[in-house]
């Protein structure tokens, strides 16, 4: 056959398959080798690396026991060594690579847990403590502060915690680097009041706290045993200056105006109302009182743009040496010490490693704002504080910051091929309305900006805090504006005024801003639909869900970003079908919350306890007042509570041994903390078991009551240990029971 011949027939036969392809559909194998290609090129596996790294930690965490090292450290090098061997083999090598940061991430949360191990009390003790003042947070009514106990009196060496935080009604007169004494009753770090729950023991572990309280009595002020270390007193010497700015800047300003600008300058909160933060929480603008991403993001480009504008007034350094280097310099210096200035807390600290990542890639001639920076702030932070990958902080800073890093990659990607969409092409006369195009684009991108970082954040937000802000749209870009403009120019300039007396108009003119800031809250939180309250998730949909923003914002093809659409759809499921418990069971034994009969959860003991109302309430959707939802229609006696179940049958909370022959004979289910008899025939919640599953919630099958707890039985954790076991009561019900808890038959 000849040539020609040979090459009609080759022609005809790619023909007829791009027919095929054409009635059957896109050839997807190719789309897909080209959607691949796409994201080798632009070197996008490296951005899941610390998703993998994120996910040995959270297998760490969720483990019951405290995992071994030696096993994760092999593992680690074992699969580093794989990925060595089967680097020209990309599959291969992509796979060993994510096995060594899975296992990397599970053996630094090892040795973080390790590195800060320090004695937990093991329940409630009245003792005499002796320590220097951390930190101090001064309050409208009293203090909050930090001690580093030196001297536990007379509890053993075990079981004295390395610090404690205690709260004093009293108008302090000490400050932070004092040496004091003081009584306290202390009790351990509380457990999560809702299975799933926030778990206030384990942030307070890794804070190194072994004990929360309240002062009993006065505090006394002592001459130190030993003289403070140059950390503790340089630290001291910060929250002592904090303080005192905070005073004044709250004094001057006043109201609520000031406690926010208090909060702005120096991360002191402790100012402002309930009803201020519940107004901008709300209005979805919670963030302006948090030390942030956004602060030190501007307190780092303020300090760069004066430092490269003061340097360029040089012809000799603008033309001769790197000052944009050096300016880079100047602001990594600047938010370390904005850092410290403002508390170091962990969400600054977060934020500070991300700006000092970005301005480090400006020193060695890197694109500064770029997903790979992001990867390498979160192995950082997966290096340095393992436990924080969890934290609604990080969460939510990271996802907002990668999306507005997604966007701004999109923007430039379109740029590489129009230039300027607003210029008229070569020739052509000019568009009509591009000007007004013009105008208005900046605040377009500006509310897209908004819109894409809201989205990113909105299953973080609605997981940990269930609720949503529909018209934060609104809210942030105003807040961002004044904060820009007021806030943080305001906060550093009057900062470099205080030591001169000459700072009060400063903090006046922040004052301005915070009122409008205000302002636009209350608009916003009386406006209808303000606030979306939404259901607890199930614990598995935020993980579909945050595998779906990351699909979104990491991969550049269409193709794999599809992905993110089973991922979300997965992750609404599980939010959709969030536990609904009947009945809920506090940790302690002595709350409950009860379904009534119009739906809505009842809370029911004689101790009434507004943070875990407060948390029950949000889990089930409920905005009402954590006191309005408590139960008053008299159904609590000395001897204990009782509460009709929504299915039948009755609740009784048992507070006297005497309750419990009535309890044990006519309740389905007996809450108590203190130990039930051997013989009750109810399903029994006391002291023993309690210990053991923590949190319970309760759910009727329509036969039966099925539990889920807060910790398995078998979990034994530094911040969750295994339970001590209380001797069983083996007495038998008494045989002539006394009156039991009756509620009232016509309130229920």
């Amino acid at each position: 056959m000849s040539a020609p011949v040979r090459s009609g027939v080759l022609t005809g036969i790619d023909r007829a398959k791009a027919a095929r392809a054409t009635v059957l559909g896109p050839d997807w194998r190719a789309l897909f080798a080209a959607a691949l290609t796409q994201e080798i090129d632009g070197r996008r596996f490296f951005l899941w690396i610390p998703v993998a790294a994120i996910g040995g930690v959270a297998l760490n965490l969720a483990a019951d026991q405290e995992p071994v090292l030696w096993l994760p450290a092999l593992l680690t090098a074992v699969c580093a060594a794989l990925a060595w061997i089967c680097r020209r083999r990309p599959f291969a090598l992509g796979v060993w690579v994510g096995a060594t940061a899975l296992c990397a991430g599970f053996l630094s949360m090892g040795l973080r847990t390790a590195r800060v191990e320090a004695p937990v009390l093991d329940h409630v003790r009245t003792v005499k403590l002796r320590g220097f003042v951390e930190e101090l947070d001064i309050r409208p009514l009293g203090a909050r502060f930090v001690v580093h106990v030196v001297d536990g009196g007379w509890l053993p060496a075990a079981l004295t915690p390395r610090r404690v935080r205690v709260t004093t009604r009293k108008t302090p007169h000490f400050a932070a680097g004092d040496y004091v004494a003081f009584t306290a009753r202390l009790w351990p770090p509380s457990r999560a009041v809702l299975p799933g729950g926030y778990d206030f023991a384990r942030d307070a572990y890794f804070q190194g706290l072994g004990g929360v309280g309240a002062v009993l009595g006065s505090v006394s002020v002592l001459r130190a045993p030993r003289q403070a270390s140059w950390r503790e007193r340089f630290f001291a010497a910060i929250d002592r200056a904090r303080n005192r700015l905070a005073v004044r800047v709250d004094t001057l300003v006043g109201g609520d105006e000031g406690a926010i600008a208090a909060a702005m300058v120096t991360g002191k909160r402790d100012f402002l109302s309930n009803g201020a933060k519940d107004l901008i929480r709300e209005a979805g603008i919670f963030h302006i009182i948090t030390i942030s991403g956004l602060q030190m993001t501007l307190v780092a480009g303020i300090f760069f743009l004066v430092a490269r504008r003061l340097l360029a007034l040089s012809p000799t350094l603008a033309l001769g040496y790197p000052i944009k280097k050096w300016a880079a310099g100047v602001a990594m210096m600047g938010s370390l010490l904005y850092d410290i200035g403002t508390g170091s807390r962990v969400g600054t600290e977060r934020a500070l490693i991300m700006t000092l990542i970005v301005l480090g890639a400006v020193i060695l001639d890197r694109r500064a704002l770029s997903m790979r920076n992001l990867a390498l702030a979160v192995m950082a932070i997966v290096a340095i504080e393992p436990e924080a990958v969890l934290g609604v902080s990080f969460q939510l800073s990271f996802a907002a910051v990668a999306a507005l890093i997604a966007v701004m990659e999109a923007r430039l990607a379109g740029l590489d091929h129009r230039p300027d969409p607003y210029l008229p092409a070569r020739g052509r006369p000019p568009r009509r309305g591009a000007l007004m195009l013009h105008i208005i684009d900046r605040p377009l991108r500006l509310v897209l900006a908004a819109a894409c970082a809201t989205c990113a954040t909105a299953s973080f937000m609605a997981y940990h805090f269930h609720d949503l802000s529909p018209y934060v749209l609104i809210g942030n870009p105003l807040t961002l504006a004044v904060i820009e403009c007021f806030a943080v120019p305001g906060a550093l300039l009057g900062t470099a005024l205080y030591p001169l007396g000459l700072d009060a108009p400063v903090w006046l003119y922040i004052g301005l801003g915070i009122k409008f800031i205000l302002f636009v809250a209350r608009f916003l939180a009386d406006a209808p639909g303000a606030a979306l309250h939404v259901r607890a998730f199930a614990p598995s949909s935020i993980v579909f869900l945050s595998l779906a923003v990351m699909s979104a914002v990491l991969w550049r093809s269409w193709l794999f970003r599809a992905a993110a659409i089973p991922l979300a759809a997965l992750g609404l499921i599980g939010a959709l079908n969030g536990p609904r418990y009947d009945a809920i069971i506090s940790p302690s034994g002595d709350l409950v919350a009860v379904r009534a009969t119009d739906g809505r959860l009842d809370v029911i003991g004689k101790r009434f306890n507004a943070f875990a109302a407060e948390q029950w309430l949000a889990a089930d959707g409920d905005d009402r007042d954590p006191a309005s939802a408590r139960d008053a229609h008299g159904s609590c006696d000395r001897d204990g509570c009782i509460a009709a179940l929504p299915q039948g049958g009755t609740l009784g909370i048992v507070s006297n041994w005497s309750a419990f022959a009535q309890a044990c004979t006519h309740a389905a289910v007996v809450v108590t903390a203190l130990n039930a008899p051997s013989d009750c025939q109810a399903q029994v919640f006391d002291r023993n078991r309690l210990a053991q599953t923590g949190a319970v919630g309760l759910t009727f099958d329509g036969s039966a009551w099925r539990a889920a707890t807060d910790r398995s039985i078998l979990e034994d954790r530094p911040w969750s240990p295994a339970p001590k076991r209380w001797p069983s009561n083996r007495y038998s019900i008494p045989a002539a029971p006394t009156r039991a808890p009756q509620a009232d038959p016509g309130t229920r």
